[in-house]
């Protein structure tokens, strides 16, 4: 046995602040017998070790194999250092060091213990919806800058009393320096308030809130990362006038229960999903409802699934908790006015949402940034995210490159930003639609925010071509006014990259990028969206797209889908019949002034959009013309399709243009013979599958590239996956998709950063112009 003495210097950088990482260190260096101390500081944790080199040995090998559940190592040093003569092991004050950065830990849902103490009544936190441990609670959400420490947080109001005090010191605790720890005597109160006077205090509070609950009326309850709008999801008129006050007529409401057994009440549970409910990032999942459904239809308006959450923060457990009589479900939708930010201020919170609620359960533990709902969808057994929030924002991916300091800002919809640096990209939160002064705002203080807590000033910014964006603009003044370099990407350039980074793919290799979308701005100034690409990080080659057609109104043409469909058919050389649903959907007069507006090209930019496409085909079916929220048309048209329909509309690839001609003729021939709208969906997708084949194809013949990339907001559409990837991998393609952030618009700035940074660091970039 060696017992040679050693010492030697541990620096570990990861999630590694915030999740009990330096008392699972004082706990392995006492079961070993080593001496020393351990740190945090602001670029990672700094671990002293004296001992044998046996128990050195010892304690590396626990180190990296059996973390705290929330710990994650990303990388290690191990330095040879001299002695200290240390006499004990200890814990020393956290180190800040301006130069340096850490990646911070996300909000985490509560864990089995704290759940289980909440609600024994022999626990001196017994309902108390602050309860916390080093295991779960809030993270990012309370953090004011680093060190991860009390002082540096929201918490820092709230002075621990001496039992808390106790349990922070002890090495033996589960909340031993779990920086966030409180209970009733020390920590955060609600409070319920109707018309701004407090009528509740503490549990009263609650029991009043739901009694409210229970009668029908809509709350605005502040949780972890914000404010949610919260009502009896079985009672269909309160969900009515949520929708009416709210101004929200169709997007569907998320929803909130107490366990799993409720959700499978009105839902069918998978065994993936039942694990990412129960998980501790909690995020909403899709799940598709039971039939016949059990709860009202205008929660989630022509759908065939219901997004649900399981409560996971104290606060909500005891609002959701069973009792005889009392909702089961509630919907818990973010708390704001339609298109706006979700509230996070008490005061904010009073003046936006006064009109939307009949009162509000308050707490006094401010939030220092806004964090959204994640939502998830099954792909594969696998998560397939739609919104990266709460529970993964701002947890850093790793980009195995080095990075420049870099700031990539994003896109318009579905707003996300990046920060890089070193080999971390760090996603930001969801920030939403960049439509108003409030979303800016947060867009703004978001940016804010991660620049100070990760000590990263941009050297460059990136941002999309399209001059409009207001992350756009934000990016081109920022330029200016600080004199940095700025980095313009193009949209489904970025989409393609966001994907290759996604899988930790070689970034210099060629692959296919099947890049469907809405609306991108394009290289030559048309809207892009059909898009069949031959790219890397370097840069991309269109081969092939959709045959343009010009959108009438622009952007504005997406809000009425009947424009859109008759702009398809007079683009294909169609009649406008009087019986198809779209011409008898808009009066004379207003076919009369689109025509008049196609004919003359006024103010009809030409777009190659897929997410079009679906909207002019769902026009054509008469199933909505109206749309009240991004995508509405075609989410109908993919809950309205056959599955298990195996006929294919034809379509043809001439040069670099796929005609959709033949396409529409025989869609129109199905109408006419009346053949059932599922059906003709269903075709259509089939035919959009073996579209990408082909065309993938055809690309491969000329390249010899066999990798293909599906990026785009198109692919949030299940059922387009579900037909398309067996017919490319059938054809021996390897394809990849996303898995840890969105395909639509809240991924693109990972893959502005990363174009940005190859840009800075090779003078040869090329991106197609």
């Amino acid at each position: 046995m060696n017992v040679e003495g050693v010492a030697v210097r541990v620096l570990v950088r990861g999630i590694v602040q915030g999740v009990g990482f330096r008392p699972f260190i004082y706990s392995l260096a006492q079961k070993n017998s080593l001496k020393g101390w351990v740190r945090n500081t602001s670029g990672n944790v700094e671990i002293h070790l004296e001992g044998t080199s046996n128990h050195l040995e010892q304690f590396l090998f626990e180190l990296q194999n059996r973390l705290p559940p929330l710990a994650r190592i990303d990388s290690l040093q191990i330095i040879p250092t001299q002695p200290e003569y240390s006499n004990d092991f200890l814990i020393l004050s956290s180190q800040s060091d301006p130069a340096q950065f850490q990646p911070i830990p996300p909000d985490t849902a509560i864990c089995a213990d704290c759940r289980r103490e909440l609600f024994d009544p022999l626990d001196r936190r017994y309902h108390y919806p602050f309860i916390n441990c080093t295991n779960c609670g809030p993270r990012f959400t309370i953090i004011q800058s680093l060190p991860y420490d009390r002082p540096n947080t929201t918490m820092a109001a709230f002075p621990m009393c001496h039992s808390c005090s106790e349990e922070f010191e002890n090495p033996t605790d589960r909340r031993f320096h779990a920086q966030p720890v409180a209970c009733p005597d020390c920590g955060p109160q609600v409070w319920f308030e109707v018309e701004g006077q407090p009528i509740a205090f503490k549990e009263d509070a609650i029991q009043t809130a739901r009694q409210w609950l229970k009668q029908g009326k809509i709350l605005a309850v502040k949780g972890l990362g914000g404010f949610h709008l919260a009502c009896d999801a079985t009672n269909e008129k309160a969900v009515q006038l949520l929708r009416e006050r709210k101004q929200r007529s169709d997007k569907p409401f998320a929803l909130m229960a107490f366990d799993l057994k409720a959700i499978e009440e009105y839902c069918l549970v998978n065994s993936q999903e039942k694990e990412w409910l129960e998980s501790r990032f909690a995020p909403i999942v899709l799940l598709q409802t039971r039939q016949p459904q059990r709860l009202p239809e205008i929660i989630a308006p022509r759908q065939k699934r219901l997004g649900f959450m399981l409560a996971y923060t104290p606060l909500h457990l005891l609002l959701t908790e069973p009792e005889e009589g009392y909702p089961s479900v509630l919907v818990m939708t973010s708390g704001n006015l339609s298109d706006e930010p979700i509230a996070y201020r008490d005061d904010q919170a009073r003046r936006q949402l006064a009109s939307l609620a009949d009162a509000f359960l308050f707490h006094n533990r401010e939030i220092h940034m806004r964090v959204d709902d994640s939502v998830i969808q099954s792909h594969r057994s696998k998560p397939y995210f739609i919104r990266r929030s709460r529970g993964f924002a701002p947890d850093g991916l790793i980009i195995h490159q080095e990075l420049p300091p870099l700031l990539a800002v994003g896109a318009e919809l579905k707003n996300t930003f990046c920060l890089t640096r070193g080999q971390y990209a760090f996603l930001s939160h969801y920030i939403g639609d960049m439509e108003n002064y409030e979303t800016f705002q947060s867009f703004e203080e978001g940016i804010a925010h991660f620049e100070r807590v990760f000590q990263i000033k941009p050297q460059a910014i990136a941002c999309d071509q399209h001059p409009d964006y207001l992350a756009t603009r934000y990016a081109i003044q920022r330029s200016r006014s600080q004199n940095l370099p700025l980095i313009q990407v193009q949209h489904h350039h970025a989409h393609l990259v966001s994907c290759l980074a996604d899988n930790q793919y070689p970034f210099e290799q060629q692959v296919i990028g099947v890049i469907l979308d809405g609306t991108g701005y394009g290289s030559d100034g048309a809207i892009w969206g059909g898009e069949f690409l031959l790219g890397n990080q370097a840069g991309f080659q269109r081969l092939l797209h959709l045959k343009y057609v010009p959108l009438p109104g622009g952007d504005a043409a997406t809000r009425r889908v009947s424009r859109i469909t008759l702009a398809h058919l007079w683009s294909a050389g169609l009649e406008w019949e009087a019986d198809l649903p779209a011409v008898k959907t808009l009066c004379e007069e207003e076919r009369t002034l689109l025509r008049t507006q196609l004919e003359r090209r006024i103010n009809t930019p030409l777009t190659s959009s897929m997410g079009r496409l679906f909207d002019a085909v769902a026009g054509l079916l008469g199933i909505r013309d109206r749309v009240t929220y991004e995508g509405q048309a075609a989410i109908e048209l993919e809950n309205l399709a056959d599955e298990n329909e195996l006929g294919v509309y034809p379509f043809s690839i001439n040069k670099d243009e796929v005609d959709l001609l033949m396409l529409w003729e025989a869609i129109l021939s199905d109408w006419r013979k009346g053949i059932p709208p599922p059906i003709i969906a269903g075709r259509f997708h089939n035919a959009v599958a073996h579209l990408i084949l082909e065309a993938a194809q055809t690309i491969r013949q000329i390249s010899g590239v066999k990798t293909v990339v599906l990026s785009g907001g198109v692919w949030q559409n299940q059922l387009l996956l579900k037909k398309t990837l067996p017919l490319l991998e059938n054809s021996s393609f390897e394809v990849l998709t996303h898995q840890r952030v969105p395909a639509n618009d809240g991924g693109i700035a990972l893959g502005q950063a990363l174009i940005a940074a190859h840009q800075l660091q090779f003078s040869s970039f090329s991106q197609e112009g």
